[in-house]
């Protein structure tokens, strides 16, 4: 057949067409697992069952056979998935030691590392900080029960001391003591185990392991001899996600910019690394066979060199699809190849199901196929040159998509996330090609690793000179509200704005809305921003899994602190969204990192009369830690004990414990927490520390009044909190400081039904970010970051 000749039917694009036949699939696999992990064994085999029945139903009554395949294949998936899951979840609840678990026993366990132990509270490398706490997974081999040792399987979570365990690596095999902790309910965990002590009996780690942990290790080496500080942490951050060496004002800055993926790995390291190796190939004029088999070997040896842990297995799915969609351009199978990845991964790996990091990556993998190349054809359609458009259109894409799940864990909308990602993203792909390329170097040619590094230095600089500017910007980022119900509001707000965004007056009326927000709305938040509420007698900071407080004494910008929380960039920014610029006392309520790791930058840059600590000295690091801080920075560091009374204009501030001398094992350091009573504005406040089942007891026999409007609730609303001590304080408002998706399982469901059946108003940092208390008309009120203005009483 000849041609019509018609130019315009030349010319007309051709209809992209998404294959959308395995995302039921992967949706069914993935909601059955999330059934069984959160509601437990017994509803997922009903599922698994009733799938089963429909199976037969399904082909005998259906008409279209066609119909039937698919829904035939998706009834099969959730029928493995569901019974899979309750199987698991069934065999983890009649383990010996989640049994154990429950009533808090110690043991003595066989475990082999899944992964390198890694810092509880983000970048300490080569600081004391790092002597805290760490955590790693790892399997079980065996358990000493009643006396003998019995092999016994499962997966576990191990809370371990960083300086002790730091060395090991993947695949070792090592023998424990350890207290058992329930894991939160939602991952199939058969304990977490706390554990105070050096490993012992440890196994040679597996060759491939040692060899990549070296590796690893060379490129910090090399990157710290030829590069700055924050260059030197922000390599190894984008070649392996390690993050250790990144100053915390650095990874601060691109929090707020929007440029934090880029020190995770994820699909995007994999899809650089295997796109540098096709690209060469194809240059070289390699047939499609062996590039595709170089590319697939790549893949394997960077899976090898950042660890084979679950987040590494999943970005080389996900890294091996997006090469599908964006180098191969196979646009119709790369929905299927990330459905049938969600799949495979959420069957083998269950816990990725309630995985932020897993949600994050699926979506953004998600928005590049089915988002980007249309958003960069109509570009591309009104004249945007095609390298352009792509430029905008990828990360745009990555970041609608991932909004809302980030807006829900942060509270905060990135508004130059985009424009970030757009100046960023150029200079990531050579300098992790010149960085990857180095890691494989260093140990053979080091002078050509360290040229290469010296190379990747001007792309390093120009990230992180676009994180520093953007995350200055006055209003850069937007206060949002969040948990689910942030996540919620502004995933509606954007698949409203999807729709209308296609009528073109539409368009133009939301053109000049932004235009309108930018020039005024921003500015106004600027000048008087919506936070801190006026009025406030404590705020609540959110520092993730600790403690941060902060209390008014009557004074402007002036402010008790009471614990600092595990890292300086959170309870920094606190202190600065209160405008806290005098500070007559800091008090650290005991030697753990995750009440006194930010002390250091609550000290600088502000006038802090005195720092005080209770009868403790134990982790002899920690004390040590907070004496070289104090002494830095000229302040006064003193102890303070029960009986102890200090007042200020607007509060009152009195010692309740310890009661007792605290002895110096690390099992007492909890329990030799300060606690204190505040009288404020808003009526009494109780902190408490981190006080368990011991000290709660000695208080109760103490005879003091412990009666408390508002209770900061103990260990982040751990399980070892007593029902008779909540009932004793009887408070009106209970706040808890905990962080999101913790490895803990704080808090207790068991301790905030408690304290919600004894009329009391439960709030959580996780899910209001930072709170304030203030006096209402009956009794405390409080007021979340990011909510509207009005109390709620």
């Amino acid at each position: 057949m000849e041609s019509s000749g018609d130019p315009r039917q030349e010319s007309l694009p051709r209809r992209r067409v998404v294959d959308f036949r395995l995302a039921p699939a992967a949706v069914a696999v993935w909601g059955s697992t999330l059934l069984g992990l959160f509601c437990g064994w017994i509803p997922a085999l009903i599922v698994a069952l009733s799938a089963a029945v429909l199976v037969p139903v399904t082909w005998f009554l259906a008409r279209s056979r066609r119909w039937v395949y698919g829904g035939l294949a998706v009834l099969v998936l959730v029928v493995v998935s569901a019974g899979g899951i309750a199987l698991r979840v069934h065999q983890v609840e009649r383990n010996p030691l989640h049994a154990m678990a429950e009533h808090g026993a110690r043991a003595t366990v066989r475990v082999v590392l899944d992964d390198t132990p890694s810092p509880l509270h983000g970048p300490s490398y080569g600081t004391r900080n790092a002597e805290s706490r760490a955590v790693v997974r790892g399997d079980l081999r065996g358990a000493r029960i009643g006396g003998r040792w019995v092999s016994i399987g499962g997966e576990v979570l191990l809370l371990v001391p960083s300086e002790q365990w730091r060395e090991l690596i993947a695949g070792q095999e090592v023998t424990v003591e350890a207290g058992l902790v329930p894991p939160r309910s939602a991952e199939p965990l058969v304990a977490v185990l706390s554990v105070y002590g050096p490993p012992t009996d440890p196994t040679t780690a597996p060759p491939w392991q040692r060899g990549a942990a070296y590796l690893r290790a060379r490129l910090r080496e090399t990157s710290t001899t030829v590069l700055g500080p924050a260059a030197a942490g922000l390599l190894p951050g984008l070649v392996v996600g390690d993050t250790s060496m990144l100053p915390s004002g650095v990874v601060r800055e691109f929090r707020d910019a929007g440029l934090s993926h880029l020190t995770a790995v994820s699909g995007a390291n994999l899809a650089i690394v295997c796109g540098a190796v096709l690209l060469l190939l194809r240059l070289l004029r390699i047939g499609p066979v062996l590039a595709a088999s170089a590319a697939g070997l790549a893949l394997l040896g960077f899976v090898l060199l950042a660890g084979p842990e679950p987040s590494v297995l999943r970005a080389a799915v996900m890294g091996a699809i997006t090469l599908l969609a964006l180098v191969l351009g196979r646009e119709r199978s790369a929905l299927p190849a990330l459905s049938a990845g969600v799949v495979g991964l959420v069957l083998v790996v269950p816990g990725l199901a309630t995985s932020v990091g897993f949600a994050l990556s699926v979506a953004a993998t998600a928005a590049l196929v089915l988002l980007a190349p249309a958003w960069s054809a109509a570009l591309h359609s009104r004249g945007v040159p095609i390298g352009v458009a792509e430029a905008l259109a990828v990360p745009a894409a990555a970041q609608v998509a991932t909004a809302p799940l980030v807006a829900a864990l942060s509270g905060r909308i990135g508004l130059l996330a985009v424009l970030a990602n757009v100046l960023a993203g150029p200079m990531v792909a050579p300098a992790t090609v010149l960085g990857v390329t180095a890691t494989v170097t260093a140990s053979v040619l080091p002078w050509f690793a360290r040229a290469l590094v010296w190379l990747a230095a001007p792309e390093l600089e120009w990230v992180l000179a676009v994180a520093h500017h953007a995350a200055a910007v006055p209003g850069a980022a937007l206060e949002w509200p969040s948990g689910a119900r942030g996540g919620l509001l502004l995933a509606v707000f954007l698949v409203i704005a999807s729709v209308a965004l296609r009528v073109r007056r539409v368009r133009r009326v939301l053109a000049v809305t932004l235009v309108l927000v930018v020039a005024v709305l921003v500015p106004v938040r600027t000048l008087r921003p919506a936070w801190p509420v006026p009025g406030w007698s404590m705020v609540v900071c959110d520092v993730g899994q600790g403690d941060g407080l902060a209390l008014a004494t009557g004074e402007p910008n002036t402010a008790v602190i009471v614990d600092t929380g595990p890292d300086s960039a959170a309870v920094d920014d606190c202190l600065d969204r209160l405008g806290i610029r005098r500070v007559p006392l800091i008090v650290i309520t005991h030697l753990h990192a995750d009440h006194m790791g930010g002390l250091a930058s609550v000290l600088e840059g502000r006038a802090v009369g005195t720092v005080a600590v209770g009868g403790a000295s134990e982790p002899a690091w920690a004390m040590e830690e907070i004496r070289r801080a104090s002494a830095e920075a000229g302040t006064r560091l003193i102890r303070i004990g029960e009986g102890q009374r200090l007042r200020w204009s607007r509060l009152a501030l009195e010692v309740l414990a310890p009661t007792v001398p605290p002895t110096e094992s690390e099992a007492s350091i909890n329990d030799s927490s300060l606690v204190l009573m505040a009288t404020t504005t808003a009526g009494r406040i109780l902190l408490t520390g981190d006080i368990e089942l011991r000290a709660q007891t000695r208080l109760l026999s103490s005879g003091r009044n412990l009666r408390a409007d508002v209770l900061k609730v103990p260990h982040h609303g751990s399980r070892t909190t007593i029902p008779r001590f909540l009932h004793v304080v009887r408070p009106r408002l209970a706040l808890i400081s905990v962080g999101h998706d913790n490895d803990y399982g704080h808090p207790s469901r068991m301790v905030v039904g408690s304290l919600t059946r004894a009329g009391a108003r439960v709030l959580r940092t996780d899910r209001r970010g930072d709170i304030a208390v203030l006096a209402g008309r009956h009794g405390p009120a409080t007021v979340s970051r990011g909510d509207p203005l009005q109390p709620d009483s």
